[in-house]
């Protein structure tokens, strides 16, 4: 099996492992950065591999649109073409459904989007989004789903996006012809656990490498997310990995794994930093604030990244007041940075049997204000 949990801890579902894909091994619990255009916002691939990254996520409808599929493929896939060695998750599409800059239309056959670069219109059905994928390489790929909007929608027409979604999970499958690749499921439902229950079990029966937990990171709330993932882990066999999507809080990372989450990815720890919000050992900091102003001390005194080790908050404070790049960069590095050593430590403790201590110390020290 591709996904070997190794370690669990006795007093919650928390575990530990890797995933095995046709590039690397990637240790679980992982986050992956976002990398929507096969770039991440202000860092680069070196930058990502030197604080011991083994995978992203990277949006295969937009790279379909830009530069296409024909150019990634005359370089040698999508690995070759951005220049890692190690994994690749994709992402079909689905989350453009909830975008009105890109979705027409949508019924039970397919979606019609917009193309954001060119303007022009263009079907997307499960079979074409799995072809895309197919041809970019990746070593995780997505079903095709359609996420519904939590806000203004009845339960009716969440479960109608939720069925919508497995009959293209269906389709998604059989459609899937690259052997390297693992393909993962993604569960709808909303906030409805009755409605993630049935989605999770239509998924395991059709079988896929992985299932994801997907519509959230939208406005739901902490608390009727963990609601649902805490039910909902439970029902998925420990042989298979659970995929929360679109999360990327620290401590909804440490509380995610808890409930027995293994990957995670979101675009928030680099948005946050490009708005002035810094992770820290003791909660989220806004540099923004005049405070700052001349404040000499590191971002945060227990973190090793360079800009931790390098500059003061002072004057990346002035940095982000100027926005001058150079500062989002070093925000949206150290952001990065602290998720993937959150993820170590997570992985550590667990290993030691020692992750309720880890999770108790954590929430002590993060919800202290800075």
């Amino acid at each position: 099996m591709p996904f070997n949990p190794q370690f669990f801890d006795s007093k919650t579902r928390a575990r530990s492992g890797f995933l095995k894909t046709a590039h690397s091994k990637v240790r679980t619990p992982c986050f992956l950065p976002v990398e929507t255009k096969a770039a991440a916002k202000f860092v680069s691939q070196e930058e990502l591999q030197a604080m011991g990254f083994e995978c992203f996520i990277s949006n295969a409808l937009l790279l379909h649109f830009k530069p296409g599929l024909a150019v990634i493929e005359k370089a040698g896939g999508l690995h070759k073409f951005l220049n890692w060695g190690k994994s690749i998750f994709t992402d079909s599409g689905g989350f453009q459904v909830i975008d009105e800059n890109f979705l027409i239309s949508i019924n039970d056959k397919q979606a019609l989007f917009r193309d954001p670069f060119s303007g022009r219109k263009e079907f997307l059905t499960p079979e074409k989004a799995i072809h895309i994928q197919n041809s970019l390489d990746s070593d995780v790929i997505m079903c095709l789903d359609d996420q519904p909007h939590h806000f203004g929608r009845t339960k009716n027409s969440i479960a109608q996006a939720t069925s919508r979604t497995l009959k293209w999970a269906e389709r998604c499958k059989k459609a899937h012809s690259n052997p390297k690749q693992l393909i993962f499921g993604i569960a709808q439902g909303g906030l409805h656990f009755d409605l993630r229950k049935k989605a999770i079990e239509e998924l395991l029966e059709i079988d896929f490498d992985g299932i994801a937990i997907g519509g959230f990171g939208i406005g739901e709330g902490n608390y009727g997310m963990m609601r649902v993932v805490e039910k909902c882990a439970p029902l998925i066999p420990d042989s298979k990995p659970v995929y929360l999507m679109g999360i990327g809080s620290p401590s909804e990372l440490v509380n995610a794994v808890s409930a027995g989450v293994d990957f995670f990815d979101s675009c928030f720890p680099t948005k946050v930093g490009r708005h002035g919000g810094v992770f820290t050992s003791k909660g989220l900091l806004r540099l923004e604030r005049t405070s700052f102003a001349q404040d000499f001390k590191p971002l945060d005194s227990e973190c090793s990244c360079f800009v931790c080790k390098n500059y003061s908050r002072a004057y990346l404070h002035h940095l982000f007041k100027l926005k001058e790049p150079s500062g989002l960069r070093y925000l949206s590095h150290h952001n990065l940075h602290f998720l993937q050593n959150l993820m170590q430590e997570c992985r550590t403790a667990i290993k030691e049997s020692g992750f309720v201590a880890f999770k108790k110390e954590f929430f002590k020290n993060y919800s202290n204000p800075n």
